[in-house]
């Protein structure tokens, strides 16, 4: 690959990398730790996160618990739970805390489905600016020593990597679909 692609290819797979961890944190019916991941406590003054501070694991499917190796944060891990997006409220029996996953309702769902849709689009738009940006730099070298026959390959090349991830977003959009409308 073109060292001047390059630069492209790696921006386009950051975006890609970030709509995965966005995937990872949509919670369907089954617990999974990672919606806890942009949570954070305040630990001696210093915002961490949930898990540098706590055992967390999930016992049965639809389970998480989180076991805090200070007791002095199960309330501050409660409450840094309770005032998220999670939609969860967290049990507390003086060791350890619970989330139970309520099995998700059709309309939830579709709901969820939505927001992956709406996840997977703002990402393809990330995915052609990078694009955009490729080509107006191609047509910048133009002025200098790259003739516009180079610029032409450079600029169809950048398609072809545009085009491979869109389609790697459509196959996490359909992956994540079918994992929310698996009861």
């Amino acid at each position: 690959m073109d060292a001047r692609l390059e630069i492209y290819d790696e921006k386009m797979s950051k975006a890609i990398e970030h709509l995965e961890a966005d995937y990872a944190a949509i919670r369907a019916g089954r617990a999974n730790p990672h919606v806890l991941d942009k949570l954070r406590v305040d630990y001696y003054g210093t915002p961490s996160p949930i898990q540098s501070v706590a055992n967390v694991n999930v016992p049965e499917a639809r389970i998480i618990q989180i076991a805090p190796w200070e007791k002095s944060l199960l309330k501050e891990i409660e409450k840094a739970i309770m005032t998220s997006d999670i939609g969860i409220n967290p049990t507390n029996d003086g060791s350890v805390i619970r989330l139970v996953f309520p099995e998700l309702t059709e309309e939830r769902r579709k709901e969820l489905v939505k927001d992956v849709k709406k996840k997977a689009e703002d990402c393809k738009v990330a995915v052609r600016n990078v694009r955009r940006d490729g080509n107006d730099s191609f047509k910048k070298l133009a002025k200098t020593e790259v003739s516009e026959d180079e610029i032409k390959g450079l600029e169809d090349e950048l398609q072809k990597l545009t085009d491979k991830y869109v389609k790697d977003i459509d196959a996490l959009v359909e992956v994540k679909t079918k994992e929310l409308m698996t009861v």
